[in-house]
């Protein structure tokens, strides 16, 4: 136990005689102080608001001696203080001199605040934030830091796809066709790869709150795979709203947590020492609340996921009806057993601040660059979505290249 600290006394308060100076004195003084107070305020204001930029967030970079480096600093249009249509000369380019960069916004300022510009045969070129640079000869442009609109993608085929389901217990059941083709194949978001290292990531947790899921189907990359919750009032709807947007779509499976009943998943949740025929019977109905899904992936499930027995009867069930499996890194160690499988490498969001699913996101490039592969997962958190949306936009430019989970899952 810490001891508990003494309180120490407070001194009485010590009076003291107080006279007004003698100018205060005068009957003139207090209205001619207050006059000139007024003026000071004014003056003050005119000041402030002569500058078109006061108030707005800007960057500011010392300019390194390099040789050349002649001609004016422009501000590309789309960037905060650029005008429409043509650039905005800010100042020339002279070694050693500062360039402050009005309505910038704070994560460039951040980032690139102390940048050293370096020049040489007439070019400079200055790294920025997600893939962005600063370059060129006599005319020096910033292309955009901004977060691009989000690129448009053919939408990925309307489920049901004939062939792949047969009737189940309140709906459609996965299948695999008589040609041998797999849900997890026909669902999937198709994707090539151009020798870069991937990144995949999963936002889950959707079709709860309607404004958080419609965010992360509008604005999150369609390479983002989504993952909807089984207890979503319109979730066939939500699956295909996604798939329009080109994601690829994964349910949900509540599976028994290690502090089950004090968290307990739902009225379906999977149970460790149940039966394999009544987990089976527990996931065929999960999975007839929707179709178009290309794998299920664990909610909770500490308990169910360290069980032998009830994994093998998941994954033998899932085979069976050519799903695969997602787990959130809980279950890293264990095989698909001949299904589509793969485990976050990290839940980027577990701490909800900026600063750490930054830090989340820059630990899946490290792992990508070493592996090949990384893969993450995430709730939809406003913060989380916007985080996950700008950090992407700029995924290629750091030579990586942002693929659906379906890619980098062992088949």
């Amino acid at each position: 136990m810490f001891a508990r600290r003494p309180i120490t006394a407070t001194p009485a308060p010590v009076e003291a005689s107080f006279r007004l100076p003698a100018v205060f004195a005068n009957p003139w003084a207090m209205p001619a102080g207050a006059a000139g107070l007024l003026f000071g305020s004014v003056a003050l204001f005119v000041m402030v608001t002569a500058n078109p930029h006061a108030g707005a967030p800007s960057v500011k970079m010392t300019l390194d001696g390099g040789a050349g480096a002649k001609g004016p600093l422009a501000l590309h249009p789309g960037l905060p203080g650029g005008p429409d249509g043509a650039a905005t000369t800010l100042t020339s380019l002279a070694p050693g001199q500062d360039v402050a960069m009005p309505g910038a916004p704070d994560p460039l300022a951040a980032q690139i605040g102390g940048s050293a510009f370096s020049s040489g045969g007439g070019q400079a070129v200055i790294t920025l934030p997600q893939g962005a640079s600063l370059g060129g000869g006599n005319a020096t442009q910033i292309a955009a830091p901004a977060v691009p609109a989000r690129p448009k993608a053919p939408p990925l085929a309307q489920a049901p796809i004939a062939g792949l389901t047969a009737p189940g217990p309140g709906g459609l059941l996965p299948i695999i066709g008589r040609d041998g083709r797999t849900p997890f194949q026909a669902y999937a978001r198709p994707f090539a790869s151009n020798g870069k290292p991937k990144v995949a990531i999963v936002v889950g947790a959707l079709g709860l709150n309607a404004t958080a899921t419609r965010a992360a189907i509008e604005k999150l990359q369609p390479e983002v795979t989504l993952s909807f919750t089984p207890y979503a009032d319109g979730l066939q709807a939500w699956i295909d709203l996604a798939r329009a947007n080109g994601h690829e779509v994964m349910v949900e499976i509540p599976m028994e947590p290690l502090d089950y009943p004090a968290n307990d998943p739902g009225p379906s949740t999977l149970m460790a020492g149940a039966p394999g025929g009544e987990i089976t019977h527990k996931l065929e109905g999960l999975l007839t609340r929707a179709t178009g899904y290309f794998a299920v992936t664990n909610y909770m499930g500490g308990r169910f996921m360290s069980s032998d027995t009830a994994m093998s009867a998941l994954i033998a069930s899932l085979r069976s009806r050519g799903v695969g499996f997602v787990d959130d890194g809980t279950a890293g160690k264990r095989g698909g057993g001949g299904t589509p499988r793969a485990s976050a490498d990290s839940v980027i969001d577990d701490d909800p601040s900026a600063s750490a699913i930054d830090g989340q996101l820059l630990k899946l490039e490290a792992g990508a660059l070493q592996h090949g592969q990384s893969l993450g997962s995430g709730f939809a958190y406003a913060l989380t979505i916007d985080k996950v949306t700008r950090w992407a936009a700029g995924l290629a430019g750091r030579g990586y290249q942002l693929a659906p989970a379906s890619a980098v899952m062992r088949k």
